[in-house]
């Protein structure tokens, strides 16, 4: 048998499948109960029930445990009219909803953890571990409501690493997690140099840690699992605040029980738990933040269609700009889709604009728009030539300029088609209008490499005056400014847009090829920290350059001769 579980795990290993798991065996999965309290997560069902559905585990295996009380949304209306498609394709659903009112009677506030809010948690947590063992499960998976599991093999994986306890790592808008790595003697989080490593997954497997949370997969079958519990009053000796996350933890360590987070594949996301001080809106807020951020790592959050009528979308506009500009190549059609996505979201109202395809121009043909390469350009960092995609995004941005002066746009925002949205982006970026609005600019940045950071001179609370920099992920551009641009007549000495805006604002460091440019009078500035960064960057799984995969060129012989005028 042993020879037969080592197979397993290297099947596992090398395939990361549980393909082998049924292949070996004969088996059937383990049975597991999913406990699930519930309360004004109206904003987060639609997406936690759908990725609970999508979870690739065999459904007659899984009971499901809810409860859902206190609310004052549609949270019961959602578990009630999920309930009513699905259920029946589990081995048991078991559902408790009370309307008893909005608040325990010693809350101030429905994000109030008063001391009755914690009794009532540590009970309902009790009661569904009590469940789980009445119903013979193997196992007992708590997950809160606002966990969304886009890794649909989640709980095969979980229940393959054969733990007592063990969390899925799970992604947030910020630092925050389902786990600690450090734990005071008084029973606060300490921050230690684990963490990050672990949370950024620069580190990747399973690693025993003092605390797990939210989403917590225990082996029934073993018999240590029946000394955990969530009940401070059964821990022996126990000091600790009335805390069921704390009690469980404590309770683990004193029966020498390990505790396990795995980060081996991006498992999926998770909201930050609101201070006593917030707003429950705060919480959609968090929500739009990780659809955004599952947008850009290419794992939208799924939406079953039946509870879409859950879901509602703010409605597009401009943003106090004249016009937002979306450059795509029309071979791009996943990084637009993705992109409409996050507009969708945001409410951005968005013009796409067909970008100029460096691998389909007839080089041959490119004096007709009288281009010349800048004599003796070389890419900074590669030390070569310019390359067709560069000519392509170039021009793309060039035919922006021309329109925004054409039609006199007072204020544009230029958005490539490969960003990620910081959290909290609308707020941010109307601040950043707000600020600049008595003040003197041309163009704005609010996506670049920041190359000289310490030495940049803040000029608002949230703008900086930029040196030289990569990249033109995105920014707002003035009617002036874009005028600016045109009359440098950039095309016939044409370099990398991104080495020729530094150069208009008279901070590139080269100075020969600052010579071709006279009229250096660009006024730019920065959003300061920056609104969008690369959806990749370098080197990431499914990252992708439309400028470094295509060719050089060398227009250095082109006949001049202008047949078209741009």
């Amino acid at each position: 048998m042993r020879y037969s579980v080592l197979i397993l795990f290297l099947c596992f290993i090398i395939f990361n499948s549980s393909t082998c798991y049924e292949d070996m065996f004969p088996y059937k999965w383990p049975t597991i109960g999913i406990s699930v309290l519930i309360r004004n997560k109206g904003h987060t069902l639609p997406y936690f029930l759908t990725c609970l559905y999508n979870l690739d585990y065999p459904k007659d295996r899984l009971y499901l445990w809810m409860y859902s009380d206190y609310n004052e949304d549609d949270s019961i209306k959602i578990i009630e009219k999920w309930a009513e498609k699905y259920a029946s394709e589990y081995n048991g659903v078991y559902i408790t909803t009370n309307s008893s009112g909005r608040l325990h009677p010693d809350e101030k506030s429905a994000t109030h953890w008063s001391k009755g809010r914690f009794k009532h948690i540590i009970r309902l947590r009790e009661e569904s571990l009590d469940f789980a063992k009445k119903m013979w499960a193997d196992y007992l998976f708590m997950v809160d409501a606002d966990v969304f599991l886009t890794e649909k093999s989640t709980l095969k994986a979980l229940v393959s690493k054969n733990m007592t306890v063990v969390s899925p790592m799970l992604k947030s808008d910020g630092l925050y997690s389902n786990f600690w790595c450090g734990m005071t003697e008084k029973f606060y989080y300490q921050r230690t140099e684990d963490y990050e490593p672990i949370l950024s997954r620069e580190k990747q497997g399973c690693f025993e840690v003092p605390m797990v949370n939210t989403a917590v997969l225990v082996s029934l079958r073993r018999k240590e699992s029946d000394l955990l519990t969530y009940d401070p009053r059964k821990v022996n000796n126990y000091k600790g605040p009335d805390d069921d996350i704390i009690a469980f933890a404590i309770s683990a360590k004193i029966n020498d029980i390990s505790l396990n987070i795995c980060n081996d594949r991006p498992y999926g996301f998770i909201l930050v738990p609101l201070e006593e001080s917030d707003e429950i809106s705060k919480d959609y807020e968090q929500l739009l933040n990780i659809k955004l951020e599952a947008v850009s790592r290419k794992v939208p959050l799924p939406l079953d269609n039946y509870l879409e009528e859950f879901v509602s979308y703010p409605k597009p506009w401009k943003f106090k700009c004249s016009e937002i500009y979306m450059i795509n190549l029309e071979r791009r059609t996943e990084r637009r889709e993705l992109m409409e996505m996050s507009f969708k979201e945001l409410g951005i109202d968005a013009k796409l604009f067909k970008a100029i395809d460096g691998m389909k121009l007839d080089l041959n043909d490119l004096r007709e728009y009288s281009i010349t390469l800048m004599p003796g350009y070389e890419d900074p960092y590669h030390k070569r030539p310019m390359k067709a995609g560069e000519v392509g995004c170039f021009l793309s941005h060039y035919y922006i300029w021309k329109e925004i002066v054409e039609k006199h746009h007072s204020t544009a925002l230029v958005l490539e088609d490969d960003v990620h949205f910081i959290p909290y982006f609308r707020h941010k970026f109307l601040r950043l209008l707000d600020e600049i609005k008595n003040i003197d600019w041309d163009l704005v940045y609010i996506g670049r490499k920041i190359l000289l950071r310490a030495d940049e001179k803040y000029v608002t609370d949230h703008t900086t005056r930029p040196l030289y920099s990569y990249w033109t992920l995105g920014y707002l551009i003035s009617e002036r400014g874009a005028r600016k641009l045109l009359d440098a007549q950039p095309l016939s000495k044409m370099l990398p847009v991104d080495e020729f805006l530094p150069i208009m604002f008279d901070q590139h460091p080269n100075d020969t090829w600052k010579a071709h440019f006279s009229n250096r009078n660009l006024v730019a500035l920065s959003a300061a920290p920056l609104l969008v960064y690369p959806t990749h960057y370098t080197g990431d799984e499914g990252y992708i350059s439309d400028t470094e995969d295509s060719n050089i060129v060398d227009l250095g012989e082109l006949d001049h001769t202008v047949k078209h005028e741009l």
